[in-house]
């Protein structure tokens, strides 16, 4: 891989897919900034196992200052950012015996801003202080977590999820809106999705999830190579290669 070297951010690095994409990184040879608000004190073992440069960043993305005062932080230590993998947010773990989330008629309207500043805002915030960064250096890549599409049926479904899915929907506007602005400066920005399980019990859940985190790690790696003529697209990994999501495709 050739993100050896390279100094990568990785949001929501405490746990889940964001510890499993900063091992990932870790154990090809980047120097890392692990961020979140949580503890990432095992995730901060886990990458020194690979013997590379990483630093923990406690940040609460939703705060504009706070989150300047990383990027800078990260920036003075390592000299340079040439990744940003936006993962952080507030999920939705239905399929895990968690219970669900209000309809919007019922939603307070404090858990849909909280939702939508920790997801959107954050993502927002972080891609706005590193861009001057990748701006001067002349280049870098940028990864969000969004994806979606309204363009599937409407149909009668179970509730609760649903600004989370505009949270998703709306970071990967975000994401081809940031990437016409950046195409001159050689910033390359892509959205990208995990993927999941669907219908399965909680256990098998749990146990595809597993799997999942697995290789996700190495898969975002691979979007972080990703060439300037799939910025602003949503890009997935098969058969070990990046190419464009399913509906991203040419009909």
């Amino acid at each position: 891989m050739a993100v050896k070297g390279k100094t990568v951010i990785v949001t929501g690095a405490a746990r889940g897919h964001g510890r499993s994409i900063a091992v990932a990184f870790a154990s090809q040879g980047a120097a890392l900034a692990l961020v979140d608000v949580a503890p990432l004190d095992q995730t901060l073992a886990d990458c020194r196992a690979y013997e590379g440069e990483v630093v923990a960043v406690p940040t609460d993305l939703r705060r504009p200052n706070d989150v300047r005062a990383m990027v800078e932080q990260v920036h003075d230590q390592f000299g340079r950012i040439d990744v940003l993998v936006n993962d952080a947010g507030i999920v939705t773990h239905f399929r895990y015996g968690e219970p669900r989330w209000p309809r919007i008629a019922d939603m307070d309207p404090e858990f849909f801003d909280n939702v939508m500043r920790t997801n959107l805002m954050g993502t927002f915030l972080t891609t706005k202080y590193v861009l001057p960064y990748m701006e001067a250096q002349g280049g870098g890549h940028i990864i969000n977590f969004g994806q979606g599409s309204i363009g599937r049926p409407v149909e009668r479904g179970d509730p609760g999820a649903a600004v989370y899915h505009v949270s998703k929907l709306a970071i990967r506007a975000f994401t081809h809106e940031v990437a016409i602005e950046e195409l001159d400066k050689n910033v390359c920005v892509v959205s990208f999705g995990p993927g999941g399980p669907g219908g399965e019990t909680p256990d098998e859940v749990r146990a595809s999830a597993a799997k999942i985190n697995m290789d996700l790690g190495m898969r975002v790696v691979a979007a972080a190579e990703a060439p300037m003529e799939l910025t602003g697209r949503m890009v997935s990994v098969r058969d070990g290669k990046l190419a464009l999501a399913p509906d991203e495709q040419p009909s």
